[in-house]
């Protein structure tokens, strides 16, 4: 199968606080704040949600295309991405403006304060899916992006009956009420955090049962609480895999799409396809940054069935 895989591609500027943010978030003075963290250390990686994405689909052996626009500094990042096997002819440099660029700050607690520079996303909006799919599209994720493009995007899956997978994170804050109930409309998949299901309730006004009965299927990820998976035959539960050490959290929720896709693009069980995407976040968590984890497919075998039956499924994709 193939997917289309649409939205920001990215630099990230990872910074840590030693501290705990919440020690200077006082609540009773929220409508005035004025705070500024000194950082131990700050470097930078190769991100964005759709590149991310795509980075860990390629490590578990599937060629994704990236659709989305980069700066004139992205030649170097798309060898990268070829190198590991993404298609990046759906990726338009922009010429004159830079990639963008995201900020984030994580505290002690792995909480995190983050801020994204558009530059070169700015422009996705003047591209289109069709004119870098040449061949049937199966799946095409909406992540966040340009607010306009992400619609746009919706509505061309829409147009090309493909299965639209919609995942629109960050940009719930940017987005009108009913664009986001139109954009929810017959999606094949919606996968949100549980904060950004209470924002969707909030903007569009519908309760979390009328949000569902608006997708196919939904996933609702609770950080270290796992995610649930809610489709017609049922609903599941996927628990985290323990990690070997907690080091970032930029990008797990990209790498537990990835691993989710994974196993929807082979037609495998949703509790199978959501313990990929939780073992995919583990190996994610345990690096800086979110295209820094490597795994061979069967290293990732062996691991997942330390934890979960894969029901003979890996045999095939992943060779041990």
């Amino acid at each position: 199968m193939k997917v289309a895989i649409t939205g920001s591609i990215a630099y990230d500027y990872i910074m840590t606080y030693p501290g705990e943010f919440k020690e200077m978030l006082l609540a009773d003075s929220l409508d005035h704040i004025s705070v500024s963290f000194l950082v131990d250390e700050m470097t930078r990686h190769r991100g964005g949600v759709a590149a991310n994405i795509a980075y860990t689909l390629a490590l578990l052996g599937e060629r994704p295309l990236l659709v989305g626009t980069a700066g004139i500094d992205f030649t170097e990042y798309r060898d990268a991405l070829e190198k590991i096997g993404v298609d990046t002819s759906g990726a338009r440099i922009i010429d004159g403006l830079f990639t963008s660029s995201f900020f984030a700050n994580t505290d002690r607690n792995n909480n995190q304060i983050a801020s994204f520079y558009s530059g070169a996303m700015t422009k996705a909006r003047d591209l289109s899916i069709k004119d870098v799919c040449r061949d049937p599209i199966d799946f095409v994720i909406v992540s966040p992006n340009d607010p306009r493009a992400m619609h746009n995007y919706v509505l061309e899956t829409r147009e090309m009956k493909s299965k639209l997978v919609y995942d629109p994170s960050q940009q719930i804050a940017r987005s009108d009420g009913s664009v986001l109930e139109e954009c929810l409309d017959g999606a094949f998949l919606l996968v949100v955090n549980e904060y950004e299901h209470t924002a969707i309730c909030s903007k569009t006004g519908l309760s979390r049962q009328q949000v569902l009965s608006r997708v196919e299927n939904m996933i609702v990820t609770r950080g270290r609480d796992g995610a649930d998976i809610y489709t017609p035959e049922g609903s599941y539960f996927v628990p985290i895999v323990p990690t070997e050490q907690i080091v970032d959290p930029t990008g797990v929720g990209d790498a537990f799409r990835a691993g989710l896709l994974k196993g929807l693009m082979n037609g495998w069980p949703w509790d199978v396809s959501g313990q990929l995407g939780s073992l995919a976040a583990a190996y994610a968590l345990e690096q800086k940054g979110s295209q820094n984890h490597t795994f061979t497919r069967a290293e990732f075998a062996r691991r997942f069935r330390q934890h979960f039956d894969d029901k003979g499924l890996l045999d095939t994709f992943f060779p041990s």
